[in-house]
């Protein structure tokens, strides 16, 4: 069950390995992530990303922090260790014009940043998506970072190591989309007072129809937490 993988994988691990891929759940992803368990037990670290997912967590024993991948968590963090270490980065994911956008602000807040290549995260078919897994392995980038939506940024990332290449990849849900607009998507006070998602909710209204969602995952996920513990009593 997809508890049993958070529970194994909810830490942020350094590791040296030359393959490491990383992704974020949420309430809202987590509900399409338990349809999708397949995929993410091909991930070496699964992190909690938003304060109500740390708090269910934590609630049925699961020690974890909260992590996202954007300018009030760990992307600053991968960026300077990339520079730090002359790794390389390629971005997918977003619109076309956003992600031009979204190279450009990075450029300028990074600049020693190794950018070796990007695109959009949408494809006309699936053959230009494959010709996409391949300029990637052909551009042999040391971090690939994905923004595509659950679970299509996830499938890419295991595709693209299930094709051949070796580095550390991470989702990033709508960063790139964010970031398009400035460096910083957050104003410092609503990242202080934890109030990133009421935030976000007043400015993106696609965003509001996910509300309810958080209501559902409330009940799922107790649901999933109790069948868990269930199989785990019985196997012992």
């Amino acid at each position: 069950m997809l508890v049993g993988l958070i529970k194994n994988k909810c830490r942020l691990k350094q590791t040296d390995k030359e393959v490491f891929l990383t992704t974020f759940l949420n309430p809202v992803s987590y509900l399409k992530a338990r349809k999708n368990i397949v995929i993410y037990s091909q991930f070496d670290s699964i992190l909690a990303d938003g304060w109500l997912f740390v708090i269910a967590l934590r609630m049925v024993g699961i020690k974890t922090k909260r992590y996202s991948f954007d300018m009030t968590s760990l992307a600053p963090v991968v960026f300077n260790k990339a520079i730090e270490l002359d790794q390389s980065i390629y971005f997918i994911g977003s619109k076309p014009d956003e992600i031009k956008n979204f190279i450009k602000i990075i450029k300028t807040n990074f600049p020693a940043l190794n950018i070796k290549g990007h695109r959009n995260g949408y494809f006309k078919n699936s053959k230009e998506r494959d010709t996409t897994i391949k300029d990637i392995q052909i551009l042999t980038p040391d971090v690939v970072i994905v923004g595509m939506g659950v679970p299509l940024q996830e499938k890419f990332l295991v595709d693209l190591q299930n094709a051949g290449w070796e580095g550390i990849g991470y989702t990033c849900g709508g960063f790139i989309h964010q970031t398009s607009r400035g460096i910083y998507y957050y104003p410092k006070w609503v990242n202080k007072l934890h109030l990133r998602m009421p935030y976000r909710a007043l400015k993106e209204p696609h965003f509001r129809k996910r509300i309810p969602d958080y209501l559902k995952f409330v009940f799922i996920f107790i649901s999933d937490y109790r069948k868990y513990k269930k199989q785990l009593n019985h196997s012992l």
